[in-house]
Formats: structure tokens, C-alpha cells, sequence
């Protein structure tokens, strides 16, 4: 369940949605695509019409694609409260979201705009804890979704820091270890599907017990386990970092569980985007984000561990090439085989993908 709470007085702009500034994000010394040959799905991309009045669909990212120089060949939409239905039981209109993003795909499946196969498949929201219409909900998900649908996820993200907790969140804590969420995880896991875990570095330890407690579910930790390190973490990185490495350590030992790497721009706020004159290289990004992307792949393997641009959010900070060319510098160390699960095996097996 997530709620609506009202926007700090002076709100930061790590956790918060920012539209993306197409002039700035031109600043960014082009920089040649690394290993472009290397297969990528993007198991994490949104498509939709910001309430800021930005708009993020097929055309928008088939350019960033394109420009990209890297070889994308499929990825993943993923919930973003876009398009709603304006009428019907409130627990159906989430489902709206599904049917435009099928839309988006069958665009995508076109070739006018782009030869990805964007959306092939799609994580939709569902209230996990509404028993009975939970499963009315996913019904009307499988029947929208063509064939699509891999996934849900449900934000957990709780912080006592209202500035943290954001505009959008659970409207309480330890959302996941509610059992009517438990009776949801289960209901997913007969249908298949994925459980994609939002939550803050903090509540990581709440993922290991609900992994622990549902060992058939497969649970996806998103955005690297979101750490923070805005308003009330700022000035304490390296507690931070240990208190997040404490929380993955106990991950890893969940053979059930995936994470999604990426995703730091909003939440880790260690390159401040309203202040730089232009967008970081890749080199500057995979310096701060690495202490945050190495430790997943070596507690949890490359077979659990993919690759995510998070994109459009994190384009308020850099650029798509950018952010693969970030990627590809922190996993040079990796084998071609690591690398072939990093970049698109490990989220072709856990979203099913062909």
C-alpha cells in the first residue's frame, strides 16, 4: 500500500522524481561506447507523462538507445503510476498502467522507433495485502499484460526522515513483513512471478526475513538496495556503507533473491546534478558507485546480479551511454562469461525472458 505525504517545506532533491534537463545532459563529453558488441537488457526502464509535464515513451528512449552506441536488446518496464484508470474499483486501476505499457511495447515490437524489445516484459503494481482482490488485481494483470507480465512490485521505502521517506512511500514500516503480504508474495510465486523489493539500505534486513520466511519466491532488491545518504545519512558514508554491506552480507545468503543493480542517483546523492555544470564521465560515476556495485556481485555471484539504467529518473543526472559505460569499467575485471549474466543472462532468467 503506498500513500501520499506531504513535500517538506525545503525538500531535497535525492529521492524525489526530477525531470530531466536535455541542455545540460548535452555537456557531457561524449565519450565512445565500451565493449559495444556486449548484448544488454535493461531490466529497469519507466515509460510515462510525468506530472512535471516530461514525457518518457518509445520515441524518447529508442534516441537515448540509439545515441547510446550500445547494443540493447530488450528491457523491462517497470511501475511508475502512469496511466491509471480514471474509473473503476480502486484496486483495478493500476491495471491501466499494464495496458499502456503493452502499448509502449507493441511500438517498440513495430521497428518504426527502435529494434529493442522494449517492455518485453513488465513489472506492474498490486496492493499485495488485499487477499481476495489481490488476486482479482492479478488476474486483470495477466489478461491486459499479452503474455508480459514477469513481475510486481509494491514500495516498501519507509525512513523515519520524512525528507527521506519522500512524497511516495508505504505508509508504515516493515510493510514486508506483514503477513497479509506474505499470502500476496505466495499468490505470485504460483503464478510465477516476480517480487521486485523496494526499500531503503535500512530495511534490508526486512527483504532477508521475508526471503527466509517464502524460500519458492523469487525476490528481485532493487537499486542496489536503495542505500542513502541525503538529509539525516549525509556526512556518515562510511556507516552507511556498513550498515548496507551488514544488510547484503545477510542477502547473499538467500539463494532465492536477485538484486538490480544501479539506481544510486536519487538515494546515494553523492553527485549533487542540481550544482554540477555538467554531467559526471563514467570514470567519476564509477568511482562513487562502485563501493555500492562490486560487493553485490561478489557476495551474490554474477548469476544473481543484472545490470539497471533506472532510466528516465536517473537521466536527471547522466546520460544512458554514460551510465553502460559506468557499468562495463566497474565489471572489467569480469569474466566474458560474468559479463554476458550481468548484462542480460541473469535478467533474462529471472524475468523469463526469451
Amino acid at each position: 500500500m503506498s500513500v501520499s505525504t506531504p513535500a517538506p517545506p525545503h525538500p531535497s532533491v535525492f529521492g524525489q522524481t526530477q525531470r530531466p534537463n536535455e541542455e545540460w545532459l548535452a555537456r557531457a563529453v561524449p565519450e565512445p561506447a565500451l565493449e559495444p558488441e556486449l548484448p544488454i537488457v535493461d531490466p529497469h526502464v519507466h515509460f510515462w507523462h510525468h506530472k512535471s509535464g516530461y514525457k518518457y515513451f518509445i520515441e524518447e528512449f529508442a534516441r537515448d538507445a540509439s545515441d547510446s552506441g550500445h547494443q540493447i536488446e530488450a528491457t523491462v518496464f517497470v511501475e511508475c503510476n502512469a496511466m491509471y484508470r480514471a474509473g473503476g474499483p480502486e484496486h483495478l486501476k493500476c491495471v491501466g498502467e499494464t495496458e499502456f505499457a503493452v502499448g509502449m511495447a507493441a511500438m517498440a515490437a513495430s521497428g518504426k522507433y527502435t529494434s529493442t524489445r522494449a517492455g518485453a516484459g513488465i513489472v506492474a503494481f498490486a496492493d499485495l495485502t488485499l487477499g481476495e482482490r489481490t488476486r482479482e488485481t492479478m488476474q486483470a494483470h495477466l489478461e491486459a499484460a499479452n503474455g508480459r507480465l514477469r513481475g510486481v512490485r509494491q514500495r516498501a521505502k519507509w525512513d523515519a526522515d520524512p525528507i527521506v521517506r519522500g512524497p511516495v512511500s508505504a505508509d508504515r514500516p516493515h510493510l514486508l513483513l506483514d503477513p497479509a503480504l506474505g499470502k500476496g508474495l505466495d499468490l505470485l510465486t504460483s503464478m510465477g512471478l516476480a517480487f521486485d523489493a523496494s526499500i531503503y539500505h535500512p530495511q534490508l534486513p526486512d527483504v532477508a526475513a521475508l526471503a527466509r520466511a517464502h524460500p519458492d519466491a523469487n525476490i528481485v532488491v532493487i537499486h542496489s538496495g536503495s542505500p542513502v545518504g541525503h538529509s539525516s545519512y549525509a556526512g556518515k558514508e562510511a556507516e552507511n556503507h556498513a550498515v548496507w554491506l551488514a544488510g547484503m552480507k545477510e542477502l547473499a545468503k538467500c539463494p532465492n533473491v536477485s538484486v538490480k543493480m544501479g539506481g544510486l542517483l536519487m538515494c546515494l546523492g553523492n553527485f549533487d546534478f542540481t550544482q554540477a555544470k555538467a554531467p559526471p564521465s563514467s570514470e567519476l560515476l564509477a568511482r562513487l558507485w562502485q563501493p555500492y556495485i562490486e560487493p553485490c556481485i561478489e557476495l551474490l555471484g554474477a548469476h544473481r546480479c543484472m545490470v539497471s539504467s533506472n532510466f528516465p529518473v536517473d537521466k536527471a543526472g547522466v546520460t544512458y551511454n554514460t551510465m553502460w559505460n559506468m557499468f562495463k569499467r566497474i565489471t572489467a575485471g569480469c569474466s566474458a562469461d560474468e559479463k554476458k549474466l550481468i548484462f542480460g543472462g541473469t535478467a533474462k532468467r529471472v524475468y523469463r525472458l526469451d
